[in-house]
């Protein structure tokens, strides 16, 4: 009965989360009430307050769980990259294309979005959440540029750019493919960006 009750305590937790975000990427954090998402849950205000001590924590808990979720994404990607090839340059041509074909089924419901939120809406957030998504940012860019100084390692750059700059090539049209994706209605922005970047790579590796 306990195991029952707790399972049904983390469906409507996770439930209030999804309607947050929704809510959140749709009109902003300032503009979502509590009051809002209770109806929408379907429950009391006190159900809302069982699972999060205010609108601050929700937010919290918010980034927490999306920031989460996109690690996951990456991870899963580059696993199943790394096994289709033990050559880092290789794998992480895979990799991309990967994240291509991902990225046309996921512009605006991606869980990075919160992310881009966040930093776009800075005011409506308090320190410890502009921190969480720094940080989120700062792992994003060691996580690509652990791999680039691997390749590097096998395949001496024959471009010029820093492996910093490429790694944050990623973050940059992921996100500005985003907004390119909501303001003309093209779900394959990002995708395209992501193939574009991709024979970037290959060239700044392999030359031409």
């Amino acid at each position: 009965m306990q195991s029952e009750a707790r399972t049904k305590g983390e469906r409507t937790r996770e439930r209030l989360l999804d309607l947050a975000y929704e809510a959140v990427i749709r009109k902003g954090f300032a503009s979502t009430s509590i009051e809002e998402l209770v109806e929408a849950a379907g429950i009391t205000k006190s159900g809302f307050f069982y699972h999060f001590k205010d609108k601050t924590d929700l937010a919290r808990q918010l980034i927490e769980t999306y920031t989460g979720r996109n690690a996951q994404f990456l991870d899963e990607l580059a696993r199943r990259a790394r096994e289709l090839s033990d050559d880092p340059l290789h794998s992480f041509l895979i990799f991309l294309k990967l994240y291509a074909e991902e990225m046309e089924e996921k512009t605006v419901a991606h869980p990075g979005c919160m992310v881009a939120t966040v930093t776009f809406q800075d005011r409506s957030w308090d320190s410890g959440v502009r921190q969480l998504v720094i940080d989120q940012v700062l792992a994003w860019r060691a996580r690509f540029i652990a791999w680039l100084e691997e390749i590097a390692a096998v395949y001496p750059p024959k471009g010029k750019a820093p492996i910093e700059d490429l790694a944050d090539a990623i973050l940059a049209f992921t996100y500005g493919g985003m907004t390119i994706a909501r303001a003309l209605a093209d779900d394959t922005a990002i995708s395209r960006q992501t193939i574009m970047f991709r024979e970037t790579v290959r060239l700044h590796f392999l030359g031409a």
